[in-house]
C-alpha cells in the first residue's frame, strides 16, 4: 500500500507576486502522487491557510483535484470500517471510491487544521470539498468534553491499516482531556497485533509553554507511525520517539507561508510504502517552490564602524553586502522546473543595539524590487538582548520579557496572552531564577484576571495569599532560626510538584465572591475556602480539589488580607524557637535576594492515554 504523505496550505494572495505559487505546487504534488500511481494521498491538514477561502481558490483547488484524482483506474484499497461512523459529521457519510455515483481513481484523506477549523456550527471549506466527493474528510471532532476516535480500517492484500485522525482542538483543551484521560483511542476487535496504526494530527509538537503543546508521551504506545501536521517546518523522515515506539514524521507546509527561519528549509512531500508492520518512507523534493533564504545579522558581531556620525549608513552597507550573497544562495535553489519562480524570498533578521543603528527598511527595499519576491519586508529589526542586563527593579530581565512579546515564526501562538508570556518568562528564560515564595501559576492566574477582567486588585491579593500561605506552613514547623530559609525551599519544592493544585487554589481565592467589595480586596476574616463557594462547582472539573479545600489546607484556614496575618488553626509561634515576626523577616530577606540557591524545574505530571477494547477483545 502506498500513501502520499502531505500538508498543504492554500493561502489567499490575489494579486501579490506570490499568488500563484501555491497552485503550482498543489498540481505539482498530485502529478507526484499520479506518477508514483499511490493508493490514497493524506493530508495532515490546513488545506487552505483560512477558513473562509474566496470563490476563486476553492474554484481552482476543486478544478485540480478533479482533474488528476478522478478517472477509471481502480481503487485496491479495500474500506472495512464503519463509515457512517468514521464520516458521521458530513453530508454523504461514505468513502468517495465506494460512492456509485463517483468515478474516483486516487481518492483523498483529510482532517481540518487550525487556519481551515470550521466555527461551531458552520461549514467550512472542506466541508464543501467534502460535500462534492473530492475529498473525504475525517477526524472532525465537536464533543469538547470527551474525544473517542474510531480508526478508519483499510486492507489491500496482506497489509492492514487502521488510520486514526483528529482535527485541530485548542491544544490547552486537548492537552487538558489528556491528562484528564477522556481521550480513547479504540481499537481492532479481532487480530489487534496485526494492524498497522498510523494516527495524523494537526497541533503543536513544539513546547510553546505548559500545555500549550501535545507532548509524544501523551500518545498511547501501541501507534506505529504518526504523522504530524501543523508544524511548518519540513521534518519528512522518520524519527525514532523518545518515549514512544513509534515513528514520527513531520512533513511540513509544502509552501512557505511566513518568513521565519522554519520555512526555509527545503520543502518535500513523501510517499509511505506499508507492507504487513513493515514500513518505508521516500521523500520527494518540491521542484516548483519559490527559493527562499533566511540569515541572522548580529550587528555587534559585525565589523562595522559606529563612530562614525551616521552608523546607520554603515549599517546599510554592510547589509546591503550581506544581500548580494543571499541573493546567490537562492540562486542555488533553482530546481531547472520550468514553472519554479524565479524571485526568491530572502528575509534577513538584524538584531540592533541601538536605535541610531536602524534604517526604513520599506526604503532599503525598494532597490531589490527587480531581485525579490518580497522588497518591502527583505530585512527585519529585532533589539538584541543581552544576557544578565537587569532592570534597576530587581531580579528581572525586560528585554527577555520583551523578546517573548515579540516572538517571530513561533507557529501556534496567537494574541500572546499575558499569561502564556508569564510562564514562558519562568520556565525558558529565568531558568536560574527562582520564586521562594509566589508561584508562577498564582502570578499566571492573577494576570489572567487582570487582563480578562480588569481586576486590579488581583496579583496583590495573590501575593498576601501565598505570603500567608507560607507564613502559616512555617508557623506549624518546630524550626530553629537555622532551618527556616531550608524549609522555605522545601515547600517551595513541594508546590512546584503540584502545580495544577497552585493554579486552582489562586482561581478559588480569586473567584470567591467574598472578595467583591468596594475596596477590591479581601474582606477581613472572609473565609477563602468555604466549602459551599460557588466556584468549586466549576474548579472539580480539573479533579484537583477535595471538599472545596486545595490538597493540603488546613481546614479552616483564612487568609486575612494583611501581609504577615496568621490562619485560624495555625499553632502559636511561642515555644517554636522562631516568632512569628522572625519568620516575616526572613521572607523578606528572601525578597530581597537577587539569586535563588540551586535550579529546579515543576514536574511534570504523568500523562497516559486510555485504550479501549471492544467486548470481544482477547485484551
Amino acid at each position: 500500500m502506498q500513501c502520499h504523505l502531505t500538508e498543504f496550505e492554500w493561502l489567499m494572495q490575489s494579486g501579490c507576486v506570490l499568488g500563484e505559487d501555491t497552485y503550482t505546487t498543489f498540481e505539482e504534488i498530485l502529478c507526484l502522487a499520479q506518477e508514483n500511481n499511490v493508493d490514497l494521498i493524506l493530508l495532515g491538514g490546513d488545506l487552505f491557510h483560512d477558513s473562509k477561502p474566496t470563490p476563486r481558490c476553492i474554484h481552482d483547488c476543486m478544478s485540480l483535484i478533479r482533474k488528476y484524482c478522478m478517472g477509471d483506474r481502480p481503487v485496491a484499497v479495500e474500506f472495512l470500517s464503519d463509515q457512517a461512523k468514521n464520516f458521521k459529521h458530513c453530508t454523504h457519510p461514505v468513502v468517495n471510491y465506494e460512492d456509485p455515483n463517483l468515478n474516483v481513481s486516487m481518492p483523498i484523506f483529510s482532517i481540518h487544521g487550525n487556519h481551515d477549523d470550521p466555527s461551531y456550527r458552520q461549514i467550512s471549506s472542506l466541508d464543501l470539498i467534502s460535500a462534492s466527493g473530492l475529498v473525504n474528510y475525517f477526524g472532525k471532532w465537536t464533543d469538547l468534553t470527551q474525544v473517542e476516535i474510531s480508526p478508519l480500517l483499510m486492507r489491500k492484500g496482506a497489509t492492514r491499516l487502521a488510520l486514526y485522525g483528529l482535527s485541530h482542538l485548542k491544544d490547552e483543551r486537548l492537552a487538558r482531556l489528556f491528562m484528564d484521560y477522556k481521550v480513547t483511542m479504540l481499537r481492532p476487535r479481532e487480530e489487534q497485533e496485526d494492524w498497522f496504526n498510523v494516527f495524523v494530527l494537526h497541533q503543536n509538537r513544539v513546547d510553546h509553554g505548559p500545555k500549550t503543546y501535545i507532548a509524544e508521551d501523551m500518545l498511547p504506545d501501541f501507534l506505529d507511525f504518526v504523522i504530524w501536521g501543523h508544524e511548518h517546518e519540513c521534518r519528512i523522515l522518520p524519527e525514532k520517539s523518545d518515549r514512544r515506539r513509534f515513528f514520527v514524521c513531520q512533513p511540513g507546509s509544502s509552501v512557505a507561508t511566513s518568513l521565519c527561519e522554519g520555512e526555509a528549509v527545503k520543502k518535500h512531500v513523501a510517499i509511505l510504502h506499508l507492507y504487513k508492520r513493515e514500513f518505508q518512507v521516500y521523500p520527494i523534493a518540491l521542484k516548483t517552490v519559490r527559493p527562499f533564504v533566511f540569515d541572522s545579522l548580529v550587528l555587534a558581531d559585525c565589523t562595522i564602524d559606529f563612530t562614525t556620525e551616521k552608523p546607520s549608513e554603515e549599517v546599510q552597507k554592510y547589509v546591503s553586502e550581506h544581500l548580494e550573497t543571499l541573493i546567490q544562495r537562492a540562486a542555488e535553489q533553482i530546481s531547472g522546473h520550468k514553472r519554479q519562480p524565479q524571485k526568491p524570498l530572502i528575509r534577513l533578521r538584524v538584531e540592533y543595539m541601538e536605535e541610531k543603528q536602524m534604517f526604513n527598511a520599506v526604503r532599503f527595499g525598494l532597490q531589490y524590487t527587480d531581485k525579490v519576491a518580497n522588497p518591502s519586508d527583505i530585512v527585519l529589526f529585532r533589539k538584541q538582548r543581552i544576557t544578565g542586563k537587569m532592570t534597576t527593579g530587581g531580579n528581572f530581565d525586560k528585554e527577555a520579557l520583551e523578546a517573548l512579546f515579540n516572538m517571530e515564526g513561533r507557529q501556534g501562538i496567537t494574541g500572546n496572552r499575558v499569561e502564556m508570556i508569564v510562564e514562558r518568562y519562568f520556565a525558558e528564560v529565568a531558568t536560574d531564577k527562582h520564586l521562594q515564595v509566589l508561584s508562577v501559576k498564582g502570578l499566571v492566574e492573577a494576570a489572567s484576571r487582570f487582563v480578562d477582567k480588569d481586576d486590579r486588585d488581583a496579583l496583590a491579593c495573590v501575593i498576601d495569599h501565598q505570603i500567608n500561605k507560607t507564613v502559616s506552613h512555617l508557623l506549624s514547623r518546630n524550626l530553629t532560626e537555622d532551618e527556616i530559609d531550608e524549609e522555605i525551599e522545601r515547600f517551595r519544592q513541594e508546590r512546584l510538584a503540584k502545580a495544577e493544585e497552585e493554579a486552582v487554589d489562586a482561581r478559588k481565592m480569586l473567584a470567591h465572591p467574598s472578595r467583591q467589595n468596594p475596596s477590591g480586596k479581601l474582606k477581613p476574616n472572609s473565609s477563602v475556602f468555604d466549602s459551599d463557594s460557588d466556584v468549586d462547582n466549576e474548579l472539580n472539573l480539573y479533579g484537583t480539589t477535595r471538599g472545596g479545600r486545595s490538597r493540603g489546607q488546613a481546614k479552616g484556614s483564612r487568609a486575612r488580607g494583611g501581609r504577615g496575618s496568621r490562619s485560624r488553626g495555625a499553632t502559636p509561634s511561642r515555644g517554636r524557637g522562631r516568632s512569628k515576626a522572625a519568620v516575616q523577616t526572613s521572607i523578606s530577606d528572601v525578597f530581597s535576594q537577587k539569586q535563588d540557591k540551586g535550579s529546579s524545574r515543576a514536574s511534570s505530571s504523568r500523562r497516559r492515554t486510555v485504550v479501549t477494547f471492544d467486548d470481544d477483545s482477547d485484551d
